[in-house]
């Protein structure tokens, strides 16, 4: 009829022109996620895997409070996950209360598909030590968190019970070309180490095909508590300049605009609301991972900034979740 129209020739060779650079690209586990398919449960709590620590490093200063340690392990073959999903360690022992084995704790994967040594059979995990401290400065262990003990104390060669992956929640967009926006306090830096090592350091098609931007804000105590920082300076450096837009909120340290106190992520996302807004207009994806009290003052903040850009935020939540762009995972 009179809309048919004939596509445009294509071009196709054989070979790659003269003055071409040709590269490998990492693609080995690009079929994991490909049509759909997500890898999910290849263990499962009941029937836990084996996995094998090899290797774990302190993360914050000694003048940060609190421990945060990466955690690098060696999975079981077969055994394997994209960014964005999660991973149930099953900590030894037996809980007092009740006589019987300890529970799953989840905790965010912070690396890519290939892991941090690119050989598609490790994990990284980033784990906060819970601990209880009472009024006069010392430390409860019978309230101590039994998991994040047990991670924060390995040692290489230790073998850790796990079970997953899981979720579906925080996966990178499908349209490489959308931007991401990614709000995270402590360790929920996780995932986004994850997304940020995909897209800008290792040399796979995600990382080529990606044309939009990204932005990290990050809320931390104090500077010495900066999770990963020299990665993500080491990516603004190789990257375009703009295509990542990274904004610390150090609580102790700095000050916001709005009223003069401690800054927080709220106060990012409100001292850039406009920015925020226009992005996911276009179509950015936002994500926000950490404690599950970061959210009640961010939906507050974007409340208020919605109403200065001439909306409703509850009509906005409403068309962001419908469209896929708003992803959650506190705990």
């Amino acid at each position: 009829g009179a809309a048919f129209k004939l596509a445009p020739p294509q071009i196709s060779l054989d070979v790659p022109p003269l003055d071409a650079t040709v590269e490998d690209a990492q693609h080995f586990l690009e079929h994991l996620d490909a049509d759909g398919n997500l890898p999910l449960n290849f263990a499962k709590p009941q029937a836990p895997a084996k996995a094998t620590v090899l290797g774990r490093a302190k993360l914050i200063t000694d003048d940060a409070p609190g421990d945060i340690e990466h955690v690098v392990l060696k999975l079981p073959e077969g055994f394997h996950y994209v960014e964005g999903q999660s991973l149930s360690v099953i900590p030894p022992g037996v809980d007092p209360k009740n006589g019987r084995k300890n529970k799953p704790r989840l905790y965010s994967i912070a690396s890519t598909r290939y892991g941090d040594l690119l050989d598609g059979n490790t994990i990284s995990l980033c784990v906060r030590r819970a601990e209880f401290i009472e009024p006069d400065g010392t430390k409860d262990p019978a309230k101590q968190g039994v998991c994040s003990n047990f991670l924060c104390d390995v040692k290489a060669g230790d073998e850790v019970d796990v079970a997953g992956p899981v979720g579906k929640t925080m996966l990178l967009p499908e349209d490489p070309n959308k931007d991401i926006i990614m709000i995270a306090t402590g360790t929920g830096i996780a995932p986004f180490r994850g997304f940020l090592h995909r897209l800008f350091m290792e040399n796979t098609l995600a990382k080529h095909m990606f044309g939009g931007n990204a932005w990290l804000v990050l809320g931390v105590p104090v500077s010495g508590g900066l999770l990963y920082k020299e990665e993500f300076d080491c990516m603004q450096r190789t990257s375009s300049p703009g295509k990542l837009k990274i904004d610390y909120a150090i609580s102790r340290e700095m000050t916001n605009s709005i009223d003069g106190g401690k800054l927080y992520v709220q106060h990012v996302i409100a001292q850039n609301g406009k920015e925020l807004f226009d992005r996911i207009d276009a179509g950015a994806h936002v994500y926000f991972c950490g404690l599950k009290g970061m959210m009640p003052p961010i939906l507050d903040t974007l409340d208020e900034v919605a109403k200065s850009q001439g909306c409703v935020w509850s009509e906005k939540l409403s068309e962001l979740k419908k469209n896929n762009q708003w992803h959650v995972e506190v705990y």
